[in-house]
């Protein structure tokens, strides 16, 4: 009798036993699993650590400066626009080109609109204010554009609004958000750079800036 009440608590703490060594058992592999799982972890976008990220995602420095230049809105004031039934439309043959120089700037009143601190513009290439006549610039690798450029002159107009990226240059006028892309990272502004000089050169000089009606005159 003794010995039939005995088995069963001897089977029962059997396969209390065997559970727990399961338990010890599968522990280390939860525990590598989280480690493999750290390691894959994907870079960053801008991530300049020699990794996949340095492009942002791209396969190439090339690619990924274009995308930025397409997200920032290069195109909207530096690509001639051109008419569709739809409206205006940026003019792709003449990408980045900057103003036509044969295009003359808008026909209004500057005087009035200096006084009222008000600003006008055709196809957005050319902007009239209170600051005078601001044209946009070719942006393509042509001798008229940025295609004598080097990358310290491209940082400097970006970082410090250098006109020509030049030391003593001018600070760029309205509407160009210099500030704003001042604060790009060296990888973002390094891309856009190597794309710019990667496009189709358009020979285009565009007209130099007009100073304010209003200014004193020497």
């Amino acid at each position: 009798m003794k010995n039939r009440h005995l088995f069963p608590l001897i089977a029962i703490t059997f396969l209390f036993v065997l559970a727990s060594c399961d338990e010890q058992r599968t522990e280390p592999n939860t525990a590598s699993n989280d480690t493999t799982v750290a390691q894959t972890s994907t870079p960053q976008p801008g991530d300049s650590s020699g990794n996949a990220g340095d492009y942002g995602g791209f396969k190439s420095q090339v690619a990924w400066g274009g995308h930025l230049v397409q997200i920032i809105g290069c195109n909207d004031c530096h690509t001639p626009k051109k008419m569709t039934p739809q409206g205006p439309v940026p003019d792709m043959s003449l990408m980045l080109s900057g103003h036509p120089s044969n295009r003359p700037a808008p026909n209004v009143d500057r005087k009035e609109m200096e006084s009222k601190g008000l600003a006008v513009t055709n196809d957005l290439t050319a902007w009239v204010g209170p600051w005078g006549i601001s044209y946009a610039a070719n942006l393509t690798p042509d001798g008229t554009g940025i295609g004598n450029w080097d990358y310290a002159q491209f940082e400097r107009a970006i970082r410090e609004g250098k006109f020509m990226g030049s030391e003593n240059g001018r600070q760029l006028l309205p509407p160009m958000p210099w500030q704003e892309f001042s604060t790009m990272t060296d990888g973002e502004l390094r891309a856009i750079f190597e794309y710019l000089k990667s496009i189709k050169p358009i020979h285009n000089l565009v007209p130099a800036a007009q100073p304010p009606v209003s200014a004193p005159q020497h």
